[in-house]
């Protein structure tokens, strides 16, 4: 490596040398059989700077080898302390006590926020989604007089609550934040949320994967208001809604793709009034709707896609009042039973009509 660097050097001081030599268009040396003092001095300075040149060169070669090395064991030390504590705070998950596993919680997030990569911050994500994908008894679900197994489940589902809050609140953070998840990749298939109204409101769901796939909410409501889905590819496929509210109000739609395929609403209220739809693709494919509001009143919707096809709406009502259709196609070609669907001051723009907007309908 030195010698590379010292022989980059001599040919570079060369391609100088001569270059010049050209451009001063020099016939040739005027040879003198004997050197006079200035000249000899000139070449003992020559002599020194070709020597402290060098040297320069190799002790910053050196410095910038070492300054690595350093780098490379701060890194090896931090991902060493990292690697122990998160084998505590994984074993603090499996203790019997529950405020054991709530201090491993807390832990895990901790060191989410303090990982020296970003590898190791999203394997203490995947961690704690992992605990809500463990097999869990919702609360309609326990033995009747059986107060140790309530207790218990009261304890887990406090446990469950707290990695839920601290998800949502690192979603929050501003995307240039340090200890912000935006970008991560976050896994609830086939988790069960039940309890207390269960809030991600304001979060911010930008790129990576976010899956709900066969998740099941039950009781309290689902707030998903406010919240921001940019760029990421985000799955409610399969899901069972079964708690009311289940609130999108006053989200933000933008690219990416959000699926709500197969998914059941069995809520007295479904509302994504306020949404706004930019680009991207929103899929309600094969979804089922029994006896719900649907609305999506004063929503805009642009340069998108929402898909309805083969959906099911059974005793209730599907509102776009007031909402605003800026080139945005949707295929309402399902199935509505006993259901209403309004389009009350909807506006079209760019020419578009109601005939233009909704690509299809069906009926039954």
């Amino acid at each position: 490596m030195l010698a590379l660097a010292f022989l980059t050097a001599v040919i570079v001081a060369s391609s100088v040398f001569y270059a010049g030599w050209d451009l001063l268009g020099v016939q040739g040396i005027r040879t003198e059989r004997r050197l006079d003092s200035k000249t000899l001095f000139d070449l003992v300075k020559l002599s020194f700077g070709v020597v402290a040149g060098a040297g320069a060169l190799v002790a910053l070669i050196v410095a910038y080898r070492r300054q690595r090395v350093d780098e490379d064991g701060a890194v090896r030390d931090a991902t060493r302390l990292h690697n122990e504590r998160f084998t505590t705070a994984v074993s603090q998950l499996g203790e019997v006590s529950p405020a054991v596993r709530l201090g491993g919680v807390h832990a895990l997030a901790g060191l989410a926020d303090d990982a020296p990569t970003r590898a190791l911050r999203q394997t203490c994500i995947d961690v704690l989604c992992a605990y809500l994908r463990l097999p869990y008894v919702p609360q309609g679900q326990l033995p009747d007089g059986d107060t140790t197994a309530r207790h218990e489940y009261l304890a887990l589902r406090e446990v469950r609550h707290t990695i839920v809050r601290l998800i949502r609140d690192h979603l929050r953070l501003d995307t240039g934040h340090p200890h912000s998840w935006q970008g991560h990749d976050l896994d609830f298939t086939s988790a069960v949320f039940d309890g207390k109204h269960l809030s991600f409101a304001g979060a911010v769901f930008s790129g990576g994967n976010i899956s709900f796939a066969g998740a099941t909410f039950a009781t309290g409501g689902i707030d998903f208001g406010d919240c921001s889905f940019r760029g990421a590819n985000v799955s409610f496929e399969g899901c069972a809604f079964s708690t009311s509210p289940v609130n999108f109000a006053g989200a933000t739609f933008s690219g990416g793709f959000i699926s709500f395929e197969e998914a059941s609403f069995a809520s007295s209220s479904v509302n994504f009034g306020g949404t706004r739809f930019s680009g991207g693709s929103v899929s309600f494919q094969g979804a089922t709707f029994s006896g719900c509001a649907v609305g999506f009143v004063s929503s805009t919707f642009s340069s998108g896609r929402i898909d309805f096809e083969e959906a099911s709406f059974t005793d209730g009502q599907l509102h776009f009042g007031h909402a605003r259709f800026e080139g945005t196609r949707i295929d309402l070609l399902a199935h509505f039973s006993d259901c209403t669907v309004t389009f009350d001051n909807a506006t079209f723009t760019n020419g578009n009509d109601l005939s233009q907007v909704i690509g299809s309908t069906s009926t039954t």
